[in-house]
């Protein structure tokens, strides 16, 4: 065996009740090195991970780690071997500070059976250092950035001595500054000969940070390369077995009159916004995080109060105070975070699309099960909706098919406005080519849709006008005609309108 390498998994195969998640996959990791794990979502990326991190258990195969067999019976057998997972769902107790959290139910122990205080946060503190950050780690976990609490879940991982360590999605929530900030410290841990395995839909960051990349495709391996002979499209080529021509759709649609329109909405984050959007268009919130684009939305669909503001619909003044106001008024609002407030993960396909619509299949209090299926199929088939049944539960789905069944659910409900929060945050450039066709074919129907998005990219290609926001309040309004990446910035940064 080469001496670099400090990991081989060697046909794994795992095979579930009538579905094959692996296919005879086999990978090797260097010392030293970022590898990056790339396919579109079903292909077996996650899965191949919790068979290296002891959560799931191979079907075949055999894993060999530092010219040794590895036995990963469980999580504490793989890192016992040195090897660390940080989920993209970051696994943190928001109450407990960054200490109380990498050494939990590891803490120093003096006198018995009493925490050794000083030594825990002595220890943290090291670990912190070693990472160059600055923070403070008596700070409950909870008040703390997205970004900073994955950089705890880094130090929990050193503090196991992982040398292997994953990082599935880990710049999904993060700002570019904070990108930057991951690669330094991943740079770090390459420099002290750690080696890292790194899950990510976002291809632009692969040749910035990794060395080789492993393609996965229906489970199966499909070949790795280094990244400096790898450009965008024979990734995606890779990934997605078909040249994909169009990564942006962008339907022909005749614009109407206005449908939406909000005025001088104000909460304690948002001031005087005002804005309107059209029949059959697509209008863009962006802006930098935290520039109030979510807090605008959930004000307008009745999640948050506002203080003052006026929505019309049609011309004519709505009152909203809650989201079931917003949704007999024919809003949907599709939020950022679809695994927690978007469907019921034990629920089935068929259970989550009909949810909110149950009422009109009804007939003295009992579901017309016909009617229902009728339904259910007609969406699964026009959102191209993959999945083995409709029986099935939606947590087995990839990200971009649970998006499109988060999707279905609203569009049963037949809203007039349909407000998308990222969404195609976390999903494969596959599936986000069919998302946004799919938005393309629901502004056809005269449909008023509101995205926000952080990729500048995806908010030039898909929508007709952007509305940029910077610290709540709106700093410009643009036309298609008159996008550019350094005008958009410059808005996003406080440009006055």
């Amino acid at each position: 065996m080469d001496q670099d390498i400090i990991l081989e998994m060697k046909h794994i195969t795992k095979v579930y009740p009538g579905v094959t998640a692996l296919n005879d996959v086999s990978i090797d990791l260097r010392r030293g090195e970022v590898l990056a794990l790339l396919g579109e979502n079903g292909a077996g990326k996650s899965t191949l991970m919790k068979v290296l991190s002891g959560i799931v258990q191979p079907t075949a195969g055999e894993i060999v780690i530092a010219g040794k067999k590895a036995e990963m019976k469980s999580i504490t057998d793989a890192r016992r071997l040195g090897v660390s997972i940080i989920h993209q769902e970051l696994n943190l107790i928001g109450e407990m500070d960054a200490a109380q959290n990498i050494f939990l139910g590891r803490e120093p122990k003096r006198f018995g059976n009493v925490i050794d205080k000083k030594k825990l946060y002595l220890d943290t503190q090291q670990i912190m250092d070693s990472l160059g950050l600055h923070l403070d780690i008596r700070t409950p976990v909870k008040k703390l950035s997205v970004a900073r609490r994955q950089m705890i879940e880094i130090g929990k991982a050193l503090s196991f001595g992982a040398n292997i360590i994953i990082m599935d999605e880990p710049t999904a929530p993060l700002t570019t500054v904070e990108i930057n900030e991951l690669f330094r410290i991943i740079r770090g841990l390459k420099a002290e000969g750690r080696s890292v395995i790194y899950i990510s839909h976002r291809l632009e960051e692969i040749p910035a940070i990794c060395d080789r990349a492993s393609i996965l495709r229906d489970g199966c391996y499909i070949g790795t390369d280094d990244v400096a002979r790898l450009d965008r499209d024979t990734m995606i080529t890779m990934m997605a077995g078909r040249v994909l021509n169009d990564l942006f759709p962008k339907t022909k649609v005749e614009i109407g009159e206005t449908l939406f329109e909000v005025k001088n909405l104000n909460t304690d984050m948002l001031h005087d916004i005002s804005f309107t959007v059209r029949r059959g268009e697509i209008l863009a919130l962006t802006g930098l995080v935290g520039a109030g684009r979510t807090e605008t939305v959930r004000a307008i669909f009745g999640v948050d109060p506002r203080d003052a503001g006026e929505i019309y619909i049609g011309g004519k003044p709505v009152s909203i105070k809650k989201p079931a106001d917003a949704i007999r008024h024919g809003i949907a609002f599709l939020t950022e975070d679809r695994k927690e407030q978007g469907f019921v993960p034990l629920m089935s396909v068929k259970e989550n699309i009909t949810l909110p619509g149950l009422r009109p299949l009804q007939r003295g209090g009992v579901i017309r099960g016909a009617k229902e299926l009728g339904i259910v199929d007609k969406y699964v088939n026009d959102l191209r909706i993959k999945t083995p049944s409709i029986h099935q539960k939606v947590k087995f789905l990839s990200g971009g098919n649970q998006q499109k069944v988060v999707l279905a659910k609203w569009l049963n409900l037949d809203a007039d406005v349909i407000i998308l929060d990222e969404p195609t945050r976390g999903i494969d450039v596959g599936a986000k080519s069919e998302i946004y066709a799919i938005m393309g074919e629901i502004a056809k129907k005269g449909k008023a849709i509101i995205m926000i998005s952080s990729e500048m990219e995806e908010v030039m290609a898909v929508s007709d006008r952007a509305v940029i926001l910077c610290e709540g309040r709106i700093t410009g309004t643009l036309d298609r005609k008159d996008f550019a990446q350094e005008t958009i910035m410059s808005y996003a940064m406080g440009g006055v309108s």
